[in-house]
């Protein structure tokens, strides 16, 4: 087995760094596995098209070359079998990383990732644990039908045992994978699928994200909106259109879903005194609800408004253009519900 090379310090990310560079979401994936593979030798990525296409969505460009056949492994198109494989290296001390090509693929893992990647350590009482990640694209591309397109972070949140992180922005995306991969539990690491070209600023030097740490992305006194992945660069494109309108909207990201940095969301719907929640997801049991239903009981009498809700529509996603861009959450309905909580609609 090998012995893990664990870092002496993990530095969070802080809020100005002297050097930075403008690289892609799919970039700072590739970073952040390629930095953890090399200061660990106990860290290993495997899935579909992993290592010679280096795949699917280019995210490990180069990590063949890099760290050869033993370290990025191609698997036969067999989710539940890898997933599998995946909870046994953890079990025996190794840090995987499952890439599925897409979370609508995992659905075919879950008895791996529910019944046994989540449940290890509580049903050996401590004695084995399973830190892996399960990471890959979610949420809808650009016409790729209902069978590929879906949000299933609300089955992950569901499960005892997992944590679920969806970043949404290429900072955020490298420092939070490389605090998934030395987690000791596993991760439940969804990266929306759209998100994978946005180009940004990430510190050169290296740091880590805490899970279970929300982040404010911007400041404001009159409406709180709380976002996740893709819809938290709706969520402050729609903060921008109100603030024309005289609506000054702060923007919090949760990034990690569970565990959900409450405190961070409550304090601020304490200053604001109205939320709107929005998700790409579906209404019904989403993420949304439950972060609603949170701050309905414990910051009820700071509100001034009923908590509102953005989400998809209750349908499969459609393959036309057209009916796929109503399906999904727009920054419209996002800037008209937090008109109506601000009593301006």
């Amino acid at each position: 087995m090998c012995t893990p090379i664990r870092l002496k310090t993990h530095t969070p990310i802080r809020e100005r760094w002297d050097d930075m560079s403008k690289i892609t979401y799919r970039e700072a994936l590739n970073q952040a596995m390629c930095e953890e593979m090399e200061h660990d030798e106990s860290v290993f990525l495997m899935g579909e098209e992993v290592a010679e296409y280096n795949g699917a969505y280019k995210v490990s460009q180069g990590m063949l070359d890099k760290f050869g056949s033993r370290r990025v492994i191609d698997t036969p198109i067999t989710e539940l079998g890898f997933a599998g494989l995946g909870v046994g290296a953890a079990m025996a001390g190794l840090r995987p990383i499952i890439e599925f090509m897409t979370w609508n693929f995992a659905i075919l893992a879950l008895d791996q990732i529910v019944n046994a990647a989540a449940k290890m350590k509580y049903m050996s009482a401590g004695q084995y644990g399973v830190p892996m990640v399960l990471r890959g694209a979610g949420g809808a591309a650009a016409r790729v039908g209902a069978q590929h397109s879906q949000s299933l972070e609300n089955w992950m949140v569901n499960v005892p045992g997992l944590k679920v992180v969806m970043p949404s922005n290429p900072a955020d995306a490298k420092g939070l994978l490389k605090s998934a991969i030395r987690d000791n539990d596993p991760v439940i690491f969804i990266e929306n699928e759209m998100n994978y070209g946005d180009i940004s600023d990430v510190p050169d030097e290296e740091y880590v994200i805490p899970l279970g740490k929300a982040e404010i992305k911007r400041q404001g006194n009159d409406v709180t909106l709380v976002a996740h992945s893709r819809m938290t660069g709706f969520a402050l494109a729609a903060a921008e259109e109100l603030a024309k309108q005289g609506i000054d909207a702060e923007v919090i990201d949760p990034r990690t879903i569970k565990p959900l940095d409450e405190n961070t969301i409550l304090a601020s719907v304490a200053r604001t005194n109205r939320a709107v929640v929005i998700e790409e997801g579906w209404r019904f049991a989403g993420i949304g609800a439950e972060i609603s239903a949170r701050i309905m009981e414990r910051a009820f009498d700071d509100l001034d408004a009923p908590v509102a809700r953005v989400t998809s529509k209750d349908v499969p996603m459609p393959y036309a253009a057209n009916l796929e861009k109503l399906a999904l959450p727009s920054i419209a309905e996002i800037v008209e519900a937090a008109r109506v909580v601000c009593n301006r609609a």
